[in-house]
């Protein structure tokens, strides 16, 4: 054997070194930018297996290669537990991100040229949502949707008037930095008034859905996508549900052959994953999201999410009571998003999120909606509880950290308060170790 069974110190300790300071980071800091989280010891054995070894061109059954009898049943089994967990119709658990999933998802069932509506990136939106930049305003055409300029809320009337003004053929709900509840209902009854597609792209939330803890896109809404780690504290992935029939399917003149085709949306969406726009699924992250889904399927993940939720309301109560502005003065989910601009000015987002990770709060700067500055320095900084949630920590600690966070967001530059408040989160961490 040609070191096959040789370890990663024996074969390359440079960089077994940088995944061990990777792995004392994390242990000695807190991790709080909302789109990240801690997966268990589980789900990082199964990415780690040999399932890391195989191809397996194609769906269970319809495979490309031989030996495939093994995989074929791990992504059966994530298939089906990601069913009883939404609740949907049909699920491709095979895209390797959320970008290449949202870009599969209007592949499915648009034309080069055809309209999105979704939300704009300086409002909390994603670039895969039509910002211009991305591939999703190159290949279509795109429209934006913005939040209200008083509350920063999502204007649900302005949306539906937008919607019939540009006439969208997909309309696509979900955000990465708002911090209230998403009426995804209201966004499919939109998408039907206009003849649009409904698309819901739950990446952040999908951990507070499935715990029963923010409203479900389902079962109405055509089209689903979800990247498998942040609050599902899965694997980093994605997966596409959908329901098995497409409502908008145009069949006139076509035989029945063709009709039934045409009418499959689950098989436009598989079609769409592979081979459209991926070869050879990564079946070890396929595995890692079968753990990952039966994680959340259990009774105290619903309590893990709830306290999510309690968490991000405790910390956003601390900092407001501190003076900290948070855009739309709190929250419903598992994120915040700071406003410095009443008291800093604009474009101070980047040091104070620099100020925070001295002392071992690691947050991201953000944009905030009508920034007046650039996106490279923001005004604002973005903020989550799954990772202090998936640690053990509750409103007690929640306290704690928002009080050590408004000291340093009143004085960034103060590095005696910094030395002694690094002690502090130092000690926390301690006590609230990731694995032991």
């Amino acid at each position: 054997m040609i070191g096959t069974m040789r370890s990663l110190h024996e074969v390359d300790p440079a960089t077994e070194q940088f995944v061990q300071q990777e792995q004392q980071r994390q242990e000695t800091s807190f991790m709080m930018i909302p789109s990240e989280n801690s997966t268990s010891r589980a789900v990082m054995q199964a990415c780690g297996s040999t399932l890391i070894n195989k191809y397996a061109e194609g769906y269970p059954a319809k495979r490309y290669y031989e030996g495939n009898a093994v995989v074929d049943a791990v992504e059966n089994l994530a298939i089906e537990r990601a069913k009883k967990l939404f609740g949907a119709e049909h699920v491709n658990v095979q895209p390797y991100s959320g970008s290449p999933a949202n870009l599969e998802v209007y592949y499915a069932v648009l034309k080069p040229g055809d309209k999105i509506l979704g939300m704009q990136l300086n409002m909390g939106g994603h670039l895969t949502h039509g910002h211009g930049v991305n591939f999703s305003a190159k290949f279509y055409k795109a429209a934006q949707y913005v939040v209200d300029p008083k509350t920063h809320l999502l204007d649900m009337d302005a949306i539906r008037k937008l919607a019939h003004q540009e006439k969208p053929n997909i309309i696509v709900s979900g955000a990465t930095a708002y911090p209230r509840i998403i009426d995804f209902k209201q966004f499919h009854e939109i998408a039907e008034e206009v003849g649009a597609y409904s698309f819901a792209d739950i990446s952040h939330i999908a951990g507070l859905i499935a715990g029963g803890a923010h409203p479900s896109p389902f079962p109405f809404t055509d089209l689903v996508m979800t990247t498998t780690h942040k609050t599902l504290r899965g694997p980093r992935g994605a997966m596409i549900m959908c329901k098995k029939l497409d409502r908008l399917a145009k069949t006139e003149g076509m035989d029945e052959k063709q009709a039934a085709k045409e009418k499959d949306l689950a098989g436009k969406v598989d079609r769409a994953v592979f081979p459209a726009l991926q070869g050879g699924p990564h079946e070890n992250i396929i595995a890692g999201k079968a753990v990952a889904f039966h994680e959340a399927l259990q009774p105290e993940f619903k309590e893990y999410a709830h306290q999510i939720v309690k968490n991000a309301k405790a910390l956003a109560a601390e900092l407001m009571s501190h003076g900290v502005k948070l855009v739309t003065d709190g929250t419903d989910n598992h994120l915040l998003l700071i406003d410095l601009t009443p008291t800093m000015g604009i474009g101070m987002g980047k040091p104070v999120a620099a100020a925070l990770a001295d002392i071992g709060l690691i947050m991201n700067y953000n944009t905030v909606p009508y920034d007046q500055a650039k996106p490279f320095n923001p005004s604002g900084i973005r903020l989550g509880t799954p990772g202090l949630t998936t640690r053990g920590m509750k409103e007690k600690e929640m306290k704690d950290i928002g009080h050590w966070m408004a000291q340093v967001i009143k004085e960034p530059k103060n590095d005696e308060i910094k030395q002694q408040l690094r002690k502090e989160v130092l000690e926390m961490t301690k006590q609230f170790p990731l694995y032991g």
